[in-house]
């Protein structure tokens, strides 16, 4: 397994604009009536003072939630943050061979393996009385289905080349079946985030529905000859569309603004038929050593403070905070609303049902074929 521990303790500094937030912040799930106690990390405070809180995220990104998130976070509490992290996959697996006893107090981590931990009995499930920011946050972000929030999401669309492409061209799915397009589209292996999103819209727009797998892995088998490559991982997706191997490719929306700043041909839009959207999540597992401070960090990150920190590389789900002007400009109302721009989010237990059986089909009907 490919997962890093960090174990140090993170510097106690303020990231610049963020002393607002230490001043601010109250830590209602650590039952403090006082925001001055919470502020200062005093004693009797916040009741995390001298604690440690072991957080379990992804290995991109990392430098930039260190100084927006937990530095301001051990600032406002006196508590100490350390870091662990790895892919989805391998933390998983870790969680798993730990067996109730997994030394993590809080896993951020994709919404497809929250659904596969949590059918395993892996995470607890908690509510507004122990996070009372789950009441803040946009209805999406809190579903049943899932023992832990969103704390932002991620929109599938197409990124294309203006110079070859038309927005209404890219957002048709049929466009990679085009033979004017032959050996000029990529597609994304089911494995990747844009992979089920993908197949879940192809089968929405020529099928009965998201879980049409017959008709979508069907439809993309006949394009597969003349698809230049099933992409794993966005450097893929970065390198193939930016030297122009590529015209268009079906990626999450996350990874598009750095190259409209480079000023790459390229744009994003969102599909015309089949908008699916996937969530990355908070998530406690069971048996976690400090299940108060989990509760005090996932309060933190749901917070306007704490989604305002992470606004130039996250989609708020708190609804006093704006998107970026770059979110806002790329994908306009789906930004701010995307239920109300038509995105959806996938049914969790039919991932969990029937993802092994659909992994194994899509190698052998369209990726191998």
């Amino acid at each position: 397994m490919n997962v890093k521990r960090t174990r140090r303790r993170l510097p106690r500094l303020v990231a610049v604009g963020a002393g607002v937030v230490a001043t601010t912040l109250t830590l209602n799930a650590c039952g403090s009536d006082s925001s001055d106690d919470a502020g200062s990390g005093g004693e009797g405070g916040n009741g995390l003072e001298g604690a440690t809180i072991v957080v379990s995220t992804f290995p991109f990104g990392q430098e930039d939630f260190e100084a927006n998130i937990v530095e301001p976070f051990e600032e406002a509490t006196g508590a100490t943050v350390e870091i662990e992290s790895g892919s989805n996959a391998d933390r998983l697996t870790q969680l798993q061979l730990a067996a109730g006893d997994p030394g993590i107090d809080v896993m951020l981590i994709s919404d497809t393996f929250a659904a596969l931990g949590q059918d395993q009995g892996l995470f607890q499930e908690f509510d507004a009385e122990d996070v009372p920011n789950l009441d803040a946050i946009a209805d999406f972000a809190v579903d049943d289905a899932y023992a832990g929030p969103a704390y932002t999401y991620q929109l599938n669309g197409v990124l294309y080349r203006t110079d070859e492409l038309s927005a209404e061209e890219a957002a048709d799915w049929g466009t990679f079946g085009d033979p004017a397009l032959a050996g000029r589209v990529a597609l994304p292996d089911i494995s990747a985030t844009a992979g089920q999103l993908t197949a879940s819209g192809i089968g929405t727009q020529f099928g009965d529905g998201p879980y049409d797998m017959d008709t979508a892995f069907s439809t993309m088998g006949e394009w597969a000859p003349d698809v230049l490559q099933f992409y794993s991982s966005t450097t893929e997706v970065t390198n193939l569309i930016s030297q122009g191997e590529i015209a268009a490719v079906p990626t999450i929306s996350a990874f598009v603004p750095p190259l409209i700043a480079a000023g790459e041909p390229v744009n994003w839009v969102p599909p015309a038929e089949g908008r699916y959207m996937a969530t990355n999540r908070l998530m406690i597992p069971d048996g976690a050593p400090n299940a108060e401070g989990a509760y005090a960090f996932i309060d933190y990150m749901l917070s306007a403070e704490g989604q305002q920190a992470s606004v130039e590389s996250d989609l708020p789900v708190n609804p006093e905070v704006a998107p970026s002007e770059t979110f806002a400009e790329l994908m306009g109302e789906a930004a701010t609303d995307p239920v109300a721009a038509g995105y959806e989010t996938l049914d969790p237990q039919q991932l969990v049902d029937n993802r092994t059986e659909w992994v194994e089909r899509f190698a052998r009907e369209v990726s191998g074929g």
